[in-house]
């Protein structure tokens, strides 16, 4: 099975275009995807409501959304009807096996001083995945700002994550009335993979902590300190992959393919 992180950089590529297409080719061998910069009716990217372009472009995925920022973007026509549609920024994740469940999770925002600060969230999609059997996934995009702006959003993330198992399905237990509990009972597996653009290297404080953090793993195996990890065009090593105690063992390669031009990143690929 093939996962990949990607910053997508709402299709914004190495060459100044805008391009989902490019995207999605370099989404389409991936079993799991995680990216994240995707947004709704932004004028920069020519109002495009990219979540349903992207399903379009790859028909074999099922898909979901995850909103970070969400403010309004509506219209209103010269007989004054009004056209609803929100500008939102966030993460999404695409999956060759159905999605059983999701929730969103809005994350710690840091609002002072003038450095521009958005919304951050971590989106969360409970998959069957096989031979490895239900997990979470989990997928993120921490803040650009500062390590006083990630280490609260990465302390709300990883007890948001450990929590998980405790709160069960994105509905349990039973109710009297069968409309409540149509379809079975979703899992909430133990076993996860965390993965996103923590805007942190590998040499942060914020990096030392997940490492350090019980049941969360790098899935990074080669230790040749030669070896190049950057992964966006800065030389910054701020996009990772996190695997619980179930499937570190599991992991068979981690890399990255520095072929796609479609964003100032590179996917970030883990082979399980």
């Amino acid at each position: 099975m093939k996962l990949v992180t990607y910053n997508i950089q709402y299709s914004k590529g190495q060459d100044g275009k805008f391009s989902l297409i490019r995207i999605a080719e370099a989404l389409q061998d991936a079993d799991i995807a995680c990216i994240q910069e995707v947004e709704r009716f932004w004028q920069r990217s020519g109002y495009i409501d990219q979540p349903q372009a992207l399903s379009s472009f790859l028909p074999n995925f099922f898909t979901i959304f995850g909103t970070a920022l969400d403010v309004n973007s509506s219209i209103k026509n010269k007989y004054g009807q009004i056209f609803n549609r929100r500008r939102q920024f966030g993460n999404m994740i695409l999956s060759k096996y159905p999605i059983i469940s999701s929730r969103n999770f809005p994350l710690p925002k840091e609002g002072d001083g003038p450095i521009h600060s958005i919304q951050r969230a971590l989106l969360e999609a409970v998959i069957d995945i096989p031979d490895i059997g239900p997990t979470r996934i989990y997928n993120t995009h921490l803040s650009h700002r500062d390590s006083k702006s990630r280490f609260p959003q990465l302390n709300h993330m990883i007890s948001t994550i450990n929590r998980a198992p405790f709160e069960k399905g994105a509905w349990s237990g039973e109710h009297t009335d069968e409309g409540w509990t149509e379809g079975n009972k979703p899992p909430m597996p133990s076993q996860f993979i965390l993965m996103g653009d923590m805007n942190c290297n590998i040499d942060s404080e914020e990096y030392k902590e997940i490492i350090t953090t019980e049941n969360f793993y790098d899935t990074w195996k080669n230790k040749d300190k030669n070896i190049d990890r950057a992964t966006n065009l800065s030389g910054d090593s701020i996009d990772h992959c996190y695997v619980s105690h179930e499937l570190i063992g599991k992991v068979k390669n981690t890399y990255i393919d520095k072929m796609p031009k479609g964003s100032d990143h590179y996917p970030l690929w883990i082979e399980i």
